[in-house]
């Protein structure tokens, strides 16, 4: 069945005692609206709606679901309340607010706390348009909060399963929020028919195109290709096509001189193909993240006469002089 445009619910709608104002963003999975409570405090509210298997006509409140996908249809509504009552319990200034979920018209919606700002998606485009690049301390401010939040995300036993910029949102104070969580998408049942995974191309690690083996270390992937999103103005190369054709070392090597290779390089760990050599925990990237670059030496002054003799002399003095050297020097 097709994906198919679907109608959002009317301006000014009264709803489990909110009062809807207007649709403010619609996906594959669910349409998002500005609404408000009882006492006028702005709420948002996410309605469970998947194109590909329910349609709403202009004008109706019921969605229409047609027997053969009922099943799978019920089994995302299940997913998504389950997560609505997880990410309720979570209390993070870097996680959306969840503050209530309710049943209507078939079926369900999460309300969460609404809050002025834009997506750091917008950001990294805001920049582009004005020729300049999203800087190096602005990332490691951001990514360390974003990953504040998700090891709190983690240890309520949730995955986060579609990160991305378009879902880190910066407040008006410039402090990031996780949203829209992907589990509710990842529903697997050997029994029926399942979900469309909606992973993003580009930021979805291998392991979600296969639906196995998922673990912090999925999210850490879509960490480090936010991150790259943010250096290179676009996502990496999908991962499916990385299992068959790596291109991601040349991009690496273009950011070199333009972000710290410790930057670069923990980018380039979070990005591994293989979930074992990816960072196996948050605190790992975070420890990555709070590690600024060592200050960058000053210019050496051209070597005199006297340095050239030297260094000659140090030549003819051989491997012994090479051999006091420890193991730990760095060279």
């Amino acid at each position: 069945m097709a994906a198919q445009n679907n109608a959002p619910l009317p301006d000014g709608l009264e709803i489990a005692g909110y009062r809807i104002v207007k649709k403010i963003a619609s996906g594959g999975f669910s349409i998002v609206y500005l609404a408000y409570d009882s006492e006028g405090v702005a709420v948002a509210i996410k309605e469970y709606l998947p194109s590909s298997l329910a349609l709403r006509q202009e004008g109706e409140l019921v969605p229409s679901v047609s027997k053969a996908h009922l099943p799978v249809f019920r089994i995302g509504l299940k997913c998504f309340f389950e997560e609505g009552r997880a990410l309720a319990r979570i209390s993070h200034p870097n996680v959306v607010s969840v503050l209530n979920f309710f049943r209507a018209h078939e079926t369900v919606y999460m309300v969460m706390a609404y809050e002025s700002g834009h997506s750091l998606q917008e950001h990294i485009q805001r920049q582009r348009g004005k020729g300049s690049k999203v800087g190096e301390a602005f990332i490691r401010t951001i990514f360390t909060q974003v990953v504040k939040g998700l090891r709190e995300v983690h240890a309520n036993k949730l995955l986060h399963l579609d990160l991305k910029p378009a879902n880190i949102y910066l407040r008006t104070d410039g402090t990031p929020m996780l949203l829209d969580f992907g589990a509710a998408r990842q529903t697997v049942n050997t029994d029926m028919p399942t979900l469309t995974p909606m992973y993003t191309p580009g930021f979805a690690p291998p392991e979600l195109y296969a639906k196995a083996g998922m673990g912090p270390w999925t999210d850490i992937y879509s960490i480090g290709a936010a991150m790259f999103a943010c250096m290179v103005g676009s996502p990496p190369q999908p991962a499916d096509q990385r299992k068959t054709e790596d291109k991601m070392a040349g991009h690496f090597l273009k950011l070199e001189g333009q972000y710290s290779p410790e930057l670069v390089q923990l980018v380039r760990w979070c990005l591994e193909v293989e979930p074992l050599d990816r960072p196996q925990s948050l605190f790992a990237v975070q420890k990555g993240l709070q590690t600024t670059a060592p200050a960058v030496a000053p210019a050496a002054p051209p070597p005199t006469v006297l340095d050239k003799l030297r260094g000659l002399v140090g030549r003819l003095g051989g491997s012994g002089a090479r051999a006091k050297a420890g193991p730990d020097t760095l060279v």
